[in-house]
């Protein structure tokens, strides 16, 4: 069966989405904004396999990686059939990336003593209790209860919007003041991560984000923002964050705020992974998640 991945576009958003719903699991990945947005770093094509959606990657050596097929149970299997014949045909190694627990299970089952998989603690999703960032209860969190009232003492007239068509442009340049305070241009990481902002509140009516931003005082410029959505019944997902480390406590604020405002009406707020980098996993640990979205890689033996 010859399969034809193709890129994705703003236009796939409604079919993509018809099989995304599907999947009950709460990574943050398979979600279309992010895949959208970071399909123009990350080349990243889609085709559909038995009526399973299939998302194709390319890793470092340029050989391909596809995510486990999303789809109804009994035509995954199916799917998969299909796939492994596909990567002889590439001439590649089979190659699976972003599987979970449940989904290695099903390849365990179906495939017994053939594959072998390889968390990646550093793709590993943080996911919290939505009530427990709204108030930061408890002792553990003492620390930022104190970091917010610092903040308000320290800016009585601060508001909170949500993110809007009259005053997204101000976010969009408190990000460019931020690209610029941070030397975004000087690091590679840095730079790509800023482009997948600029780009998030370019569309946020087309990708259908929700976002939030801080003013030091009712007419101040903006000085934090957060963007998210939500990415199942029970759990929203925030995959931008940002805010001036200099003012006292906006990291801790905008993160609360956000939770109050946009992610209420769910259990978990998924916060994404840390990337390996040291600081983030710093910070996002001392916010206490309940656990951990696990994601690895699947070969053959």
């Amino acid at each position: 069966m010859e399969i034809f991945f193709r890129k994705i576009e703003l236009e796939d958003r409604e079919l993509l989405c018809s099989y995304l719903r599907q999947k009950p699991y709460r990574s943050c990945d398979l979600v279309f904004a992010n895949i959208y947005l970071w399909s123009r770093k990350y080349r990243t094509e889609f085709a559909i396999v038995e009526d399973t959606l299939v998302f194709c990657g390319f890793q470092e050596n340029e050989k391909p990686s596809i995510t486990f097929p999303i789809g109804k149970p009994e035509q995954i299997q199916k799917a998969l059939g299909v796939m492994f014949a596909w990567f002889e045909l590439q001439q590649a190694p089979f190659h699976m990336h972003l599987v979970q627990e449940k989904e290695f299970a099903l390849l365990e089952q179906w495939y017994p003593g053939k594959l072998t998989v390889a968390y990646n603690r550093d793709a590993a999703d943080y996911v919290y209790e939505t009530e427990k960032l709204i108030s930061l209860a408890g002792k553990k969190l003492h620390g930022k209860r104190n970091h917010i009232n610092r903040f308000k003492e320290n800016n009585p007239a601060w508001v909170y919007e949500p993110i809007n068509t009259e005053n997204v442009e101000d976010c969009f340049q408190m990000a460019l003041k931020w690209r610029e305070e941070m030397q975004c241009e000087y690091d590679v990481e840095k730079r790509d991560e800023m482009c997948v902002t600029l780009n998030a509140l370019r569309l946020m009516t087309e990708l259908q984000l929700q976002g939030g931003l801080l003013r030091a005082a009712p007419d101040g410029e903006v000085i934090a923002f957060a963007i998210g959505e939500p990415l199942n019944p029970d759990t929203f997902v925030v995959h931008i964050e940002k805010a001036f480390a200099e003012i006292q406590g906006a990291y801790p604020m905008i993160n609360q705020q956000f939770a109050e405002h946009a992610a209420a009406g769910y259990q978990y707020v998924n916060r994404e992974e840390d990337t390996g980098a040291e600081g983030l996993r710093k910070a996002k640990l001392s916010y206490r998640p309940v656990f951990l979205v696990e994601k690895g890689i699947v070969t053959l033996k």
